[in-house]
């Protein structure tokens, strides 16, 4: 019952978390595509780690987490605002390369099948 309880606590803020990074940051540096992957909300209801994806090169990901960082308090304000619990937690983000890695993956793969097809032949 308890861990059905944490998913849709990690669910609601993920919605609000997101929904606030999409339309309440008005940063004139932020302009990355950024998505909100995974949160994971501790059992206290202190600490929420949230996943982000930033599309772009490095430099573009390290500013982007920055910005998020330096914005965590408002977004933390925006948080107890939208999602009633009885502690607000407080928000950690952390960057999710989780896509890149697939990526690498599915490309070596490519490449396994091309020289298995060029040995075939």
């Amino acid at each position: 019952m308890a861990k059905y309880r944490s998913g849709r606590i990690n669910e609601e803020v993920k919605k609000a978390i997101s929904s606030t990074i999409q339309n309440d940051i008005r940063d004139p540096r932020f302009t990355a595509m950024v998505s909100v992957t995974k949160v994971d909300v501790t059992k206290d209801l202190r600490y929420a780690k949230v996943y982000i994806t930033v599309l772009g090169d490095e430099d573009k990901q390290k500013e982007t987490i920055d910005i998020l960082k330096n914005s965590a308090s408002f977004i933390r304000r925006q948080l107890g605002q939208s999602v009633k619990l009885r502690y607000t937690p407080e928000i950690i983000f952390e960057l999710d390369t989780s896509i890149q890695y697939g990526m690498h993956i599915d490309a070596l793969l490519e490449k396994i099948k091309e020289n298995k097809e060029n040995d075939s032949k």
